[in-house]
């Protein structure tokens, strides 16, 4: 499996689509307009994994964490597991091209219908349900490709557990559509190489074996063989129109121009759809403050209904921990993080008391951290669910066993996860405390549903002659909070914008009443959700998008087709890189001087009257030898330049070339360094800079320091130095 993303430095200056993320929405909007011939842009925040890549260590899952709280944040911003603390509820998301598939449990479930009855979605939406929703679902089946856990692979402990469970609870269990490969796939639909699952259980911390059916092994080749430009650690911040043209505002994460103080980067396009994710969805219209929104952005935000619960030290093995970087035992398999569901939704009356448990895997990569953790959770919060002296002994055996052999042994391999997936009450509200997303909800814990499903959860545990342990987190202590993985709303679609964000097709309203929309803007993902699904979000959000991404196409005047298997036509394929290519230079430099527009002959007089210029530049070169030895060596600049001479706005250089110790043709003992520079302001004025360094053969460093440090530019109006 190659890369699919590219050096930002490779980025143009405007696009027909750019897409903000690279989950469900964004992969899905990505894969289908690349197929009608656009020109397609898709940014992403997190960097791009490949298989072998993903944390399977404990010092490496806390190199990959970023915690966000209100007001700051710990760890890397492109760091994969993305915690965001809140007091009511906090998420846990995914960061890296893929977005969330990377770490979730692949499971591909339909909502209950009657859930489409509620009356918060459009009535256009639900009219389209027979069909465009249907249709959704199809398409968005033959990419993802669930099944279930074939009969023919090992039987597993935890499931066999889990089955039992439901039985003691009186409603259906059955095995789960899961987005797994069971098969080695030398190409696949899409023309990735994928392996079988081997069974280790670590779906949730990143699949190392391309076993698991992310959006990176499908939805992103698809749109990277139809000619879609990927940038990976590239952090959108906001949008803004700018004459016909979206600007969306972007910092570059690995430059180090944060050190500089430098404008933000931006990037134009005539289409902007917005799949960051429900939090990154949110946050970035948030910020847009140039963007007239209904005032129903960020509300109605929900956590599905998200409940975690575990049965710890029961009677039997479950072998529910990942394998992280052991081998996996051949007779102690794992499986993949869910398989199999207890759903109660058809015996409820009231859709919304319905519930899924499934049962599930802790990942590898913090087995050592369990044993301490769960005999502290289960003393402090733990309900006993059997008793007797025989029973208390044995229990208390299994803990000693894994506090001193591992969680691979006794209480902590005894121990099965469940996560619940409900109805809440939707009530949740985003909104911005300095640059990060707060969650407001106040009561959240007290709704009547979770003591239905905690209950739920005992009774599970009490099959299983185990001791219940809840979240730890939803107790008096911490005034009931909560813990989500599937965060949906905020950009809610409505009829108008009284009631949403969206309308039906994804379109953002312009206003806080009406239903005009501004023309080219979508948001495309889980935030437009009206309400909690009460199931794993993924296979309807995905349903939802391929509808509305149809339906933009549409509307547009773009057609384009489902035919599988693609692959880009190999005299057109874009080369792949070279994993042994020569070791390259990246660097960033700041300069400030002053340029006069009145000056066209004297670089010295230029200075003198002219008034601020400075710019932030990074350059890059895949092969620093070459540079060093060869003048025709190219290396490529992108950045901004301030020039309120010429520009009230940042002008942003894209695809410049920087030339080093270029020589003289008269003087063999001078050098010069070239910058050959393209620049636009986003509102259709574009400029060429040009600007050398002169380097002396001179050893004294006073004459070096003044060679490097002064610049002599000159500024062309248009689109080269003509």
């Amino acid at each position: 499996m190659h890369r699919l993303s590219s050096s930002l430095q490779a980025i143009r200056e405007h696009y027909e689509v750019i897409v903000i993320g690279s989950g469900y929405g964004g992969s899905i909007s990505a894969s289908r307009l690349a197929r009608s011939g656009r020109q397609v842009c898709l940014l992403e925040r997190g960097k791009e994994f490949l298989p072998g890549e993903f944390p399977n260590e404990q010092n490496e899952a806390l190199e990959n964490l970023q915690v966000r709280t209100a007001g700051k944040r710990l760890g890397s911003s492109t760091a994969l597991f993305e915690f965001h603390v809140n007091k009511d509820i906090s998420v846990v998301t995914g960061c890296g091209l893929g977005g969330t598939s990377l770490i979730n449990a692949n499971v591909s479930l339909k909502a209950d219908p009657r859930v489409f009855e509620n009356s918060k979605w459009p009535a256009d939406f639900i009219a389209d349900l027979d069909q465009g929703v249907k249709e959704g679902y199809q398409r968005a089946e033959e990419m993802l490709k669930p099944t279930v856990y074939p009969e023919t692979k090992p039987p597993l402990k935890k499931v066999k557990a889990h089955e039992k469970a439901g039985a003691a609870l009186g409603y259906p269990w059955y095995r789960l559509n899961i987005n797994v490969n069971f098969a080695d796939t030398h190409s696949n639909h899409v023309g990735v190489s994928q392996k079988a699952c081997n069974l280790c259980g670590d779906c949730c911390s990143g699949c190392n074996y391309t076993a698991k059916n992310t959006t990176q092994v499908n939805y992103l080749p698809d749109a990277w063989n139809h000619g879609a430009e990927i940038f990976t650690e590239t952090e959108v911040l906001s949008i803004e129109k700018r004459k016909q043209k979206w600007a969306v505002s972007y910092r570059p994460a690995s430059r180090d121009r944060e050190k500089f103080d430098a404008p933000v980067m931006f990037v134009t396009a005539d289409v902007v759809i917005l799949a960051a994710g429900t939090l990154g969805s949110n946050k970035i219209l948030l910020q847009s403050k140039n963007i007239v929104v209904s005032s129903q952005l960020g509300k109605r935000f929900t956590g599905n209904g998200d409940v975690l619960g575990f049965s710890y030290n029961g009677d039997q093995e479950i072998n529910g921990i990942g394998y992280g970087n052991r081998e996996v035992a051949q007779d102690k398999p794992v499986g993949p993080t869910i398989v199999s569901v207890i759903d109660t939704r058809e015996q409820c009356r009231n859709y919304q008391e319905g519930m899924v448990i499934e049962e599930g895997v802790i990942p590898g990569a913090v087995s050592g951290l369990l044993p301490v953790a769960f005999s502290l959770a289960a003393a402090a919060t733990g309900k006993d669910t059997d008793s007797g002296l025989l029973d208390d002994t044995k229990e208390k055996l299994r803990e000693l066993g894994s506090l001193t052999r591992g969680a691979y042994h006794g209480a902590v391999n005894n121990t099965q996860t469940y996560l619940i997936m409900t109805h809440d009450s939707s009530a949740g509200a985003l909104s911005l405390q300095g640059e990060q997303l707060q969650i407001d909800w106040p009561g959240l814990g007290d709704e009547k549903i979770f003591e239905l499903a905690n209950s739920h959860l005992q009774t599970c545990t009490t099959a299983l002659g185990g001791t219940y342990v809840r979240n730890p987190v939803w107790s008096e202590i911490f005034d009931k909070s909560l813990v989500t993985v599937h965060p949906l709303g905020g950009c809610c679609m409505a009829d108008d914008a009284t009631g949403g964000v969206v309308n039906h097709k994804g379109q953002v309203f312009s206003g806080s009443s009406g239903t005009d929309v501004h023309d080219g803007l979508y948001v495309l993902d889980g935030s437009i959700l009206p309400c909690s699904l009460g199931v794993n979000p993924l296979f309807t959000i995905s349903a939802i998008v391929e509808r509305n991404v149809a339906l933009l196409a549409k509307d547009r005047g773009w057609d384009f087709s489902y035919q599988l298997p693609s692959a880009w036509p190999e005299a057109q394929r874009r080369t792949i890189p070279d994993k042994n290519r020569s070791v390259g230079i990246l660097f960033t430099e700041t300069m400030k001087g002053r340029f006069s527009v009145g000056e066209t002959q004297s670089f010295q007089q230029g200075a003198c009257q002219g008034k601020p210029f400075e710019f932030t530049l990074t350059v890059r070169s895949d092969d620093v030898d070459d540079m060093l030895v060869n003048p025709k060596h190219q290396a490529n600049i992108m950045g901004t330049m301030t020039a309120p001479e010429i520009s009230p706005v940042p002008l942003m250089a894209t695809n410049g070339v920087f030339n080093l110790f270029v020589k003289d043709t008269e003087n063999d003992a001078i050098r010069y360094m070239r910058y050959n520079i393209p620049l636009t302001d986003g509102i259709g004025n574009n400029y060429y800079f040009e600007g050398f360094k002169v380097a002396h053969d001179n050893p004294d460093l006073v004459d070096l320091w003044k060679d490097t440090t002064t610049l002599f530019i000159t500024v062309y109006e248009g689109d080269d130095n003509t």
